[in-house]
């Protein structure tokens, strides 16, 4: 019976329904809100995964590219990350409290701000690209053999704001398998698209890295326009129409206040991966692509996890506006307990089968020995990982983005990139250092995360 009861319930999530996740089992309400955020940030992580198999065949000098192109985007994600975070609260927020006009209203004017400001990174991000590269570390023959890369993926960095703001209405109103669909939809176009415009097929020429970047763009397009399907012509919780673009001074500063302090805390994580990504360019060509060998299959089953504690945001978010904080409180020590087990398993996963999964991804052997070396390390602290994501989601599904912003800049800035920077480049004097720093850092931010989530100051925040 407890069999059936599961699968019973695994549908029911993928196939999505309204939901009242303030009342009844907390259990099933983080079930139903998790198996497709989860699966929703596993295709997340499906894109760079893909990009980075294909594009592996193209030599090392491409990967390094899409390596150092992706950590200086990783600004737009931070700002895409940011605003979902403000979408997420307010929607959250308003639906616990049976206000489903004004969550409408928040996630509409959340559009709006998204899309002025991608205009603005799009034109600077393509004007700029071969400054971009030089400054993270790219040799002139990288560059003029690979700008389109980059200036594609900031010319369309719309969609990726797109893509992570409108999913972050959905998860908000916990509608989250709409959200997994678009994830799904845009992946599995950039797989047919990846090969095919990378390496040509029939009259379709090859483009060799510019048609990694085409493929990527145009299957999150493809997931942008099942979104606005979903959101404005077949409907569900919420009811979205074109008059709500009409700017509203008080909700775009709602906005902009939690967005900004969201983009923040994301930048101050993002901004030091950056760093790390600088520091081991000044290496070699193989410690470089095997560092982003890994780090794509870290994240790949990272992300998984941030899809679990998005279940928590939501619901502390909801039951804040229900007005039970206590239930709010359960239900994100439920979800981390959750995590936990995930990121064990996964730590295991990388020590037994890591070598397996490095060789199918690249044939250079230098490469092979950094990426292993990266993952059998920086998995150790997968746990920790986990129990900072989920408390932090807690605080942004509340809408307090500061109390993340000041972990991260704790973890990351005061820990990570000196330690990384005084191991690597005097003390082991080689890439393991800057891994071992990664390691150190998931540590500090899990007790912090834990310290200040213990303290329950978050309950009283307005919004």
């Amino acid at each position: 019976m407890k069999l059936k009861r599961f699968f019973s319930l695994f549908r029911q999530a993928i196939a999505g329904s309204e939901q009242d996740y303030t009342v009844g089992s907390i259990r099933r309400a983080v079930f139903l809100l998790a198996i497709p955020m989860i699966m929703e940030m596993m295709m997340e992580s499906v894109f760079a995964v893909v990009d980075i198999f294909f594009v592996g065949k193209l030599g090392n000098a491409a990967v390094a590219t899409v390596g150092l192109t992706e950590s200086v985007l990783s600004i737009v994600y931070s700002i895409a990350v940011g605003l979902s975070m403000a979408a997420t609260a307010l929607v959250a927020r308003r639906v616990g409290e049976k206000n489903l006009l004004e969550a409408a209203h928040a996630g509409m004017q959340a559009i709006l701000f998204s899309v002025l400001l991608s205009v603005i990174i799009s034109i600077t991000g393509v004007y700029y690209a071969g400054s971009i590269l030089r400054a993270m570390g790219a040799n002139e023959q990288m560059i003029a053999e690979n700008i389109r890369y980059t200036q594609i993926m900031y010319g369309g960095n719309v969609v990726i704001m797109l893509l992570f703001l409108i999913n972050g209405i959905f998860r908000g109103a916990g509608d989250a398998s709409i959200a997994m669909r678009s994830l799904w939809i845009g992946n599995i176009s950039n797989i047919i698209l990846c090969p095919v415009l990378i390496y040509g097929f029939g009259p379709i020429p090859a483009l060799g890295l510019k048609g990694a970047a085409i493929a990527t763009t145009t299957g999150r397009g493809i997931g942008v326009l099942y979104q606005l399907y979903r959101l404005f012509i077949r409907r569900g919780l919420l009811h979205f129409y074109i008059h709500q673009l009409r700017p509203h001074k008080e909700l775009l500063m709602q906005i902009v206040k939690i967005g900004s302090t969201g983009t923040i805390q994301f930048l101050v994580s993002s901004a030091s991966w950056i760093f790390l990504a600088r520091l081991m360019a000044g290496f070699h060509e193989a410690a470089m692509a095997g560092y982003q060998i890994a780090i794509r299959l870290l994240i790949f089953f990272l992300l998984p996890a941030w899809g679990l504690s998005n279940a928590a945001a939501t619901l502390t978010g909801q039951n804040l506006g229900a007005g039970k904080p206590d239930r709010a409180e359960k239900s994100v020590w439920i979800t981390t307990g959750y995590i936990i087990i995930f990121m064990l398993s996964v730590s295991l996963f990388f020590y037994l089968f890591g070598s397996v999964i490095v060789n199918f991804m690249n044939s250079d052997i230098q490469a092979r020995r950094y990426a292993l070396q990266t993952l059998r390390i920086v998995s150790l602290g997968y746990v920790f990982f986990g129990i900072s994501m989920s408390m932090l989601n807690a605080f942004n599904g509340a809408g307090d983005t500061r109390t993340p912003t000041y972990v991260n800049l704790v973890a990351f800035w005061l820990f990570q990139i000196p330690l990384a920077w005084f191991l690597s480049q005097y003390y082991i004097k080689e890439p393991k250092g800057i891994f071992i720093a990664i390691l150190i850092s998931q540590i500090v931010s899990a007790a912090l995360s834990y310290y200040l989530f213990k303290r329950g100051t978050w309950k009283q925040i307005k919004i």
